[in-house]
């Protein structure tokens, strides 16, 4: 349990898997990107927006450096130098600062829109990979789900999805900007002195390699720091909930030292990193600010000999900033680039699978074909497939007719579940069939058979809502008249008005507000909502006290009335009344016939079983 919970907090404090960006790669993503097309207008409204928003970025640097430059120099009385990339903006100050005002004014208008335009139609485009993400999982077999864990589907719906729309909200957008700025930064660059831009190109790619391997170590330290972290975390954790046994073993002094300890660690690791980072920020203060003094240096000495104006130097020292700022983004954009990609696969693994043939459209989901209620297992063989060495069930037949109670019993492991499984079509046998009427399941529509076979089964489910949606679940179109009525027949009305709210009693987080005895009767109600051809009762009353065994016994003969059930049982006493009780072992039929039948049987596993609940009940009672 220790190790789980360490795993567990070691698993939030690591970042998302990374994945090459390549010509596969870009091809998978490319594949989310459709469900951009809807909103094409308004993407490439937002795109050219970026564009011109990015363009006239560099307006700035060169109308600010004229505006310093021409102030400085007429002050001074000094010879303007010429320079055609400055020379075609005014000399006039106000005028520059005008035209100035008025790029702002226009790069702030552009990126206002290209903000909203691009957050509208990612946001969009998300919500539409979200639905179908969530519809591919719902409509998934059941084979996908025994393989994969909760948490993991739900971080598909939550933090992959979450870096995808950041990355096209946000980073996409950003990493067009920076390599619009970088190109046309480098190209003004050379454009107002190419000496200066040799000098800058030889120094600031490494600063930037420097600044991006230093940054990738120190994050490192940082998750080992939140690694150990999460450990001491998990110490805290264990021992509050085992608290008990703590204070029972008088192991407080340990629990203490055990846990400074742990902290005491991290504390050495946040020192390693706090000095690599004040070696970083050191290096960064120093061969920064060293690379700007060495490029004002020799633009001085061009400004003194008449090489460039100073207008120009300011020009190149500003736009040289927008050009470093660019570079060194870029490490960080890649990365997330990266993320999102990485992400975009897992997504689009689910969407790739097969899922089952279940329409969303309630008209086509409708019933086609009626059954009656026989059902018949003819030589069944089953293996699960993620365990295919293993057989579940091997030859089993038995028939159960319509109206008839037939009862599955047999140690655990015997295939007994397995069988409630396969007559949903939850998964489908390797061998031999399964008949409704009759006629082989593959005949029937999944539809067809999941709306006619209801099962209530041991754990019942219930949704975080109130007590009258999850009766209504069975139905969604039901009234209130046959939601009550449903209540009646389950034996739940009662302590249901019980309630200040009655039947807009919220029944909390998987019914955990109701006792065991109460869930089941809702999940009672809700079979009977439904109004099934074939019953499947799973173990309905194994863990329940006597009188709530009591009231949910009454509600499920009420709901076995008059339709073909199938009960899965330990509890012999349950099952006594049955029309017929199949005994199964080691997933083969063994026994079959009534309980007299079988009791006759001195030999037999259902006698033996009998026999040890009789003497395990007289050994309780004593």
């Amino acid at each position: 349990m220790a190790r789980a919970r360490l795993n567990s907090g070691n698993a939030q404090a690591e970042e998302l898997p990374k994945a090459k960006i390549n010509k596969d790669s870009i091809k998978q993503v490319m594949r989310l990107l459709k469900y951009l097309r809807p909103y094409r207008t308004k993407f490439f409204l937002g795109f050219a927006c970026l564009i011109l928003s990015s363009a006239s970025t560099f307006l700035f640097p060169l109308l600010l450096g004229r505006l310093i430059g021409n102030g400085v120099q007429a002050g001074q009385s000094t010879k303007m130098v010429p320079n055609e990339i400055l020379d075609v903006f005014p000399t006039e100050i106000n005028s520059v600062a005008l035209i100035l005002m008025a790029v702002l004014f226009i790069q702030s208008v552009f990126s206002f829109f290209r903000i909203n335009l691009f957050v509208e139609v990612a946001e969009k485009g998300l919500a539409d990979i979200r639905r179908d993400t969530y519809h591919k999982l719902i409509t998934l077999p059941m084979n996908f789900f025994s393989q994969r864990r909760v948490g993991e589907l739900n971080s598909r719906l939550s933090a992959d999805l979450s870096q995808i729309q950041d990355a096209i909200t946000t980073t996409l957008a950003e990493m067009i900007r920076q390599i619009i700025t970088f190109t046309g930064g480098i190209i003004f660059l050379v454009l107002v002195s190419g000496k200066l831009t040799l000098m800058l190109l030889a120094v600031l790619p490494v600063l930037v390699t420097v600044g991006v391997i230093f940054g990738r170590f120190i994050r490192k330290l940082s998750r080992q720091a939140q690694d150990k972290l999460a450990e001491s975390n998990t110490i805290v954790e264990e021992t509050l909930h085992g608290i008990s046994n703590v204070k029972a073993f008088v192991n407080e002094s340990f629990e203490v030292n055990r846990y400074n300890k742990s902290i005491r660690e991290v504390v050495n690791i946040a020192m390693r990193g706090a000095k690599f980072r004040g070696v970083f920020a050191s290096f960064i203060i120093f061969c920064l600010f060293g690379a700007i003094v060495s490029v004002v240096w020799y633009g001085s000495h061009l400004v003194q000999n008449g090489e460039i104006s100073l207008s120009s130097m300011v020009t190149f020292i500003l736009l040289s900033t927008f050009v470093g700022a660019a570079m060194g983004s870029f490490p960080e954009l890649y990365a997330t680039m990266q993320k999102a990609v990485g992400a975009s696969e897992r997504v689009l693994e689910i969407l790739a699978e097969v899922n089952e043939p279940i329409f969303m459209d309630e008209e086509k989901n409708a019933i086609s074909r009626k059954i009656e209620g026989n059902l018949e297992f003819k030589d069944v063989k089953f293996a699960y497939p993620s365990r295919k060495e293993i057989t579940v069930l091997n030859g089993v037949s038995f028939k159960a007719g319509k109206g008839e109670k037939v009862a599955i019993i047999g140690p655990s492991g015997a295939g007994k579940s397995t069988i409630a499984g396969l007559i949903l079509r939850f998964y489908d046998a390797q061998d031999g069939s399964i008949l409704f009427d009759g006629s082989a399941s593959d005949n029937y529509s999944l539809t067809d058979i999941r709306k006619q076979v209801a099962i209530v089964p041991q754990d019942v489910l219930l949704f975080g809502g109130t007590i009258r949606e999850n009766i209504a679940y069975g139905r969604l179109n039901a009234s209130e008249e046959d939601i009550i009525t449903a209540a009646k027949r389950a034996n739940a009305h009662d302590f249901i008005c019980g309630f200040p709210e009655s039947y807009d009693t919220m029944v909390g987080e998987r019914g955990i507000k109701l006792s065991g005895g109460q869930r089941q009767r809702i999940a009672i109600a809700r079979a009977l909502l439904k109004d099934p051809a074939i019953l499947i009762l799973d173990e309905a009353t194994s863990s329940l006290d006597s009188e709530s065994e009591r009231l949910v016994q009454e509600a499920l003969e009420e709901l076995m009335k008059n339709r073909t059930s199938i009960i899965i049982a330990h509890r012999l006493s349950t099952i006594r009344e049955a029309d017929k009780i199949v005994v199964l072992e080691k997933g083969k039929v063994v026994e079959s016939g009534n309980h007299s039948e079988l009791m006759n049987n001195e030999e037999g596993l259902y006698r033996y079983l009998s026999q040890l609940q009789l003497e395990s009940q007289e050994t309780k009672t004593e």
